[in-house]
């Protein structure tokens, strides 16, 4: 089976952003022969990021910038995730939030109560406004045993020409504190995701594939939830990187754009 035929059956493609369309401030090579065969094939395809520090608006301005026009709703973030999984598991509980601005306005705008008074629930987000006393206070409430839920598992997020502590690198240091691990991760590679994915795109699992760089979330959440994957080799997999892992893509390609051409021949049928 060649890769257009691995992909034949798939509706609707979630594509990682920074590393697989897009590079700092530029596109990456394939990113619009990538949009113009979904287009041509009958396909779909949203955005996903597990930054939780950004909120869709600043990712579509972030994309407009570096001259794609992506329309209203084609984000997802893991944070929309998280926001779900409350709203529909956890009605009505508070939440003491880490997160800047954009992370607490989604959960503001969704109707969630954010307080720093015995919440019932301690949510760990990309918080780059993070102080001493949010995370004193985080650990007392986690020291007390309080529900613990993280956006996602990033270690680390990429930046032009290195990198910044990520949600992961938090987890470590509650863990080390207070010897708590999140009961619930959301966001890439977690099953929370998938559910979250299918239920709002109104696809079948068989018929979505991830799209990224990143072999521990972008292609990690193919082999732990039976979905198509494809990796690119744009971001911080290297060729040589992969052919070490035990974690396999459905299928591996030198940018966005060899997707696009393996895709291009295999319109989608409905």
């Amino acid at each position: 089976m060649n890769n257009g035929e691995i992909f034949r059956d798939i509706r609707c493609f979630v594509v990682d952003m920074d590393g697989t369309f897009y590079l700092g401030d530029r596109l990456l090579p394939g990113a619009r022969a990538f949009t113009d065969a979904i287009a041509a094939t009958g396909r779909e395809f949203f955005f996903f990021t597990n930054n939780s520090s950004h909120n869709e608006a600043e990712c579509l301005e972030k994309l407009r910038r570096i001259g794609y026009d992506a329309p209203a709703g084609s984000v997802i973030i893991s944070s929309h995730v998280t926001i779900d999984f409350l709203l529909r598991n956890r009605p009505g509980q508070s939440v003491y939030l880490l997160g800047n601005e954009n992370l607490t306005g989604d959960f503001l705008a969704a109707g969630i109560t954010l307080t720093d008074i015995n919440p019932d629930i301690v949510v760990l987000g990309f918080d780059t406004t993070l102080t001493y006393e949010k995370i004193d206070k985080a650990a007392a409430f986690l020291a007390a045993g309080k529900e613990y839920i993280a956006t996602h598992p990033d270690d680390n997020c990429p930046l032009d020409g290195g990198f910044m502590p990520d949600v992961g690198s938090f987890m470590a240091m509650f863990q080390r504190s207070t010897g708590r691990q999140p009961d619930l991760i959301m966001g890439k590679p977690y099953a929370y995701t998938v559910d979250y994915v299918t239920n709002r795109l109104g696809c079948k699992r068989e018929e979505i594939a991830f799209v990224g760089d990143r072999l521990q979330t972008d292609i990690a959440i193919g082999a732990k939830n039976g979905l198509k994957t494809a990796l690119v080799f744009t971001g911080v997999t290297s060729p040589q990187l992969y052919r070490e892992s035990g974690i396999k893509a459905s299928a591996a390609f030198e940018n966005i754009g060899g997707l696009a051409q393996a895709i291009s021949e295999y319109p989608f049928q409905k």
